[in-house]
């Protein structure tokens, strides 16, 4: 995690946050970019693919991961332990009564081992403060067109919980296979900003 930050307050304001810690002795510079490295390992968009094809697939997964997403994601060897502490993690499902959205409004909370690394666009300010105020005017601006009678519902991560969005199978994809299904799913998608 060494190196300078010029341009960026809050990774500048992370970097003297860090060099606090190790003035004190709490931790290193190599544990910290231990940890980095944990979170990051295998982190990639294809993990949350690979669990809405399942979940598309078998409905007892499905079932299983809309209870308790942290106890189903090792069925497919996956989990939301990366870091210090295993972080919650809630998947919320589309239906067609229902779309669902993710932001975090106090920063970039997000489930890195399923979406892989945040948009930039999930980071900005005019996206965390807008999708809460008025989330179908900013999924419109994305392209979404969500339905007038279809409810939109806003899900606001924190450092200790996560959600990912588990969208609505496409229709005519029944003869898909799992790892066709797998490929349709976007990281978009898996955020609530697009469909599939």
């Amino acid at each position: 995690m060494s190196g300078t930050h010029t341009g960026n307050p809050v990774a500048a304001r992370v970097r003297r946050l860090e060099e606090r810690l190790i003035e004190q002795g709490l931790v290193t510079d190599d544990e910290l970019d231990a940890v980095l490295s944990a979170v990051l390992d295998g982190a990639s968009p294809l993990n949350g693919a690979r669990v809405v094809a399942h979940a598309w697939c078998d409905a007892g997964f499905r079932e299983r991961l809309l209870a308790d997403a942290n106890a189903a994601l090792p069925e497919l060897g996956l989990s939301m332990a990366g870091g210090l502490q295993e972080q919650r993690l809630k998947v919320v499902a589309n239906t067609p009564e229902r779309h669902n959205v993710l932001v975090c409004t106090l920063c970039s909370c997000y489930p890195v081992a399923l979406l892989g690394p945040s948009p930039s666009w999930y980071k900005s300010e005019a996206y965390r403060s807008r999708v809460v105020r008025e989330p179908r005017a900013v999924l419109t601006e994305f392209g979404l067109d969500v339905p007038g009678g279809q409810e939109i519902t806003v899900w606001d991560s924190s450092a200790e919980s996560r959600y990912m969005v588990l969208p609505q199978r496409p229709d005519g994809t029944g003869e898909l296979s799992e790892d066709e299904l797998a490929q349709l799913v976007t990281r978009e998608g898996l955020i609530g900003t697009a469909a599939v």
